[in-house]
């Protein structure tokens, strides 16, 4: 670890560092359940690496809450079949090749929807970090995501302290204390467990917390 990022390993710094020094545009993704510390990571990596890397979440492709409700899928939002996956896909593809800006989404907690074209990403961006729950899925039109990264790296952390994290980010959102543990129980842990099943694809397993 070194004292300046203390939630980047050394050892992912060196390797992003080759990454960058070979050119060209690379994409890495962040797996993990949810809580693991995914999107802690990526901001570690923004950090060591300012100016050379965007971070683009998959949870910016949650389906809309109009549409969750309308389908009868808002008590397992966060579920696979909750996201857009072909439209993730789509943004993968473009973001590998493209000669311009793309723009990305960006989900809100706090209005329990994604902002469409919030996050740009320059074509001068070398590097495009992405996490998500599900970028290691061979399921429900995530297939393809696992080609379309350079590498894949999976997030592991104490059970108890993914846990408590995940209570208190629901809390945070609006729910009550007892609406949250139900919520990290129930539909997050179905999702955890789903994801765990995935970490064999990763290129290489990162304890984190």
């Amino acid at each position: 670890m070194t004292g300046a990022d203390p939630a980047l390993p050394e050892a992912l710094r060196a390797r992003v560092a080759d990454l960058l020094a070979a050119g060209g545009r690379h994409l890495i993704g962040i797996a993990g359940a949810p809580g693991a510390g995914k999107s802690t990571l990526a901001a570690a990596l923004l950090a060591a690496f300012p100016g050379r890397c965007v971070v683009v979440p998959m949870d910016g492709f949650h389906l809309a809450q109009s549409e969750l409700d309308r389908t009868g899928r808002a008590g397992r939002k966060g579920a696979p079949d909750t996201f857009d996956a072909a439209g993730y896909v789509a943004l993968l593809r473009r973001l590998r090749s493209a000669t311009e800006t793309v723009y990305a989404p960006e989900y809100r907690r706090d209005l329990h929807n994604a902002v469409a074209g919030a996050i740009p990403v320059p074509p001068e961006a070398p590097l495009v970090i992405t996490e998500g729950n599900y970028l290691l899925l061979d399921e429900h039109g995530f297939g393809p995501v696992r080609g379309l990264l350079d590498e894949c790296w999976f997030v592991q952390v104490d059970e108890d302290l993914r846990l408590d994290r995940l209570e208190r980010r629901h809390v945070a959102t609006g729910k009550s204390p007892t609406a949250a543990r139900e919520w990290t129980r129930g539909p997050d842990q179905a999702n955890a467990e789903l994801v765990a099943a995935t970490a064999a694809r990763a290129d290489r397993v990162v304890r984190v917390g």
